[in-house]
């Protein structure tokens, strides 16, 4: 890789040779965005076969996952989704304005089409991997479709959250916002030519933990807030009570993680709210757009309570670190057209995850 590097700035001007830094945000920007995905998809998974198991819901403990957009991200995102999820690729659909496009992923049996109304009223997570330019037209489409409980995660970036929300109607949202901060380790993140490779890394899976992030990227305790709310939303849709979602919240944690630290109801609402919460009482539906922009009691708690920030670094990692491919796409990987084409995967300049993503 080093070599590569080598070779690729001995043709640049001394000016140009200033720029080289971005090639490492942007393959961190990349790696991050899909590691990020697949550790909430991985926590939602497990949260539902929880609820399964414990007979709570009527609901179908495998997770439904569409991806709109099969640009640069959102192939990013399929390939770390079927390498790391553990989620059927016949849960898997794919919206894009050019189906042929992901031919090859179809023989693991990810389904792709043209249709972003049908993809937002089948999913429980939808993905946005499309263009800010294309977004008006993406967020009519599926305006009408979206169910309360589908919860829509964007890499469209440009877009706040709050933006996002008015034009979908909807405020069951998730946005990642990375920032960047001077650091002497942003080169880690060229460690590694292709991000199915990085994703089994050690050390770009510690880079990467969301509460500790190095390598020159951020992402604030709003997100991780986000996702825990995020569950408890899931939770609440299901019709369970709040002694039954903090306790599947709680065990989906603990099972990554040694000590105990309990979340309790004041974790996620204010104190009056929960001292008048009964156990079979389902706790109220989370705006995830506030408690992405405002200063929420989980936020607060999150923030001084450093062993619940171990504790969700503990199941990032371990979540993470363990490889769920599916025999469809282990299969997939060795047959030679497609293996050549994952061979020619590196990581692409953008200016943010998915801002140069076409669909």
């Amino acid at each position: 890789m080093m070599e590569v590097l080598g070779d690729f700035e001995a043709g640049l001007t001394e000016s140009e040779k200033e720029l080289v830094y971005l090639r490492a945000r942007s393959a961190g920007l990349t790696l991050c965005g899909c590691a990020h995905a697949v550790f909430l998809c991985k926590l939602i998974q497990s949260l539902r076969s929880h609820t399964a198991n414990r007979d709570l819901s009527g609901q179908d403990s495998d997770l439904c996952v569409g991806i709109l957009g099969m640009g640069n991200m959102g192939r990013q995102l399929l390939l770390s989704l079927l390498q790391k999820s553990g989620i059927k690729p016949s849960h898997i659909k794919i919206s894009s304005r050019r189906p042929e496009s992901a031919v090859d992923f179809t023989q693991t049996g990810v389904e792709c089409f043209f249709d972003n109304g049908r993809l937002a009223a089948w999913a429980d997570v939808l993905f946005l991997c499309c263009l800010p330019s294309h977004l008006l037209k993406v967020c009519a489409d599926l305006r009408s479709h979206l169910s309360k409980h589908c919860l829509v995660y964007s890499f469209t970036s440009a877009v706040p959250v709050t933006r996002l929300a008015q034009l979908l109607g909807h405020d069951f949202i998730l946005k990642p916002q990375y920032d960047f901060v001077a650091s002497d380790t942003a080169d880690v993140w060229l460690s590694c030519t292709r991000l199915t490779t990085a994703l089994t890394d050690p050390l770009l899976i510690e880079a990467s933990c969301p509460l500790t992030m190095s390598g020159g990227i951020s992402l604030g305790l709003n997100w991780v807030s986000a996702v825990l709310y995020s569950l408890l939303n899931i939770c609440t849709s299901a019709g369970l009570g709040s002694s039954d979602a903090l306790s599947l919240i709680n065990s989906v944690l603990e099972e990554k993680w040694s000590k105990t630290v309990e979340l309790n109801a004041q974790s996620f609402i204010n104190a009056s709210h929960a001292s008048s919460l009964l156990p079979e009482e389902p706790f109220p539906w989370i705006s995830l757009t506030n408690a992405q922009n405002k200063k929420t009691p989980l936020l607060c708690f999150l923030s001084s309570s450093k062993s619940m920030q171990q504790c969700i670094s503990a199941a990032y990692k371990s979540l993470l670190e363990t490889t769920a491919t599916s025999d469809s796409y282990s299969l997939m990987l060795t047959q030679c057209p497609l293996r050549m084409f994952l061979q020619s995967l590196k990581y692409e300049s953008i200016s943010a995850v998915c801002s140069t993503t076409v669909d």
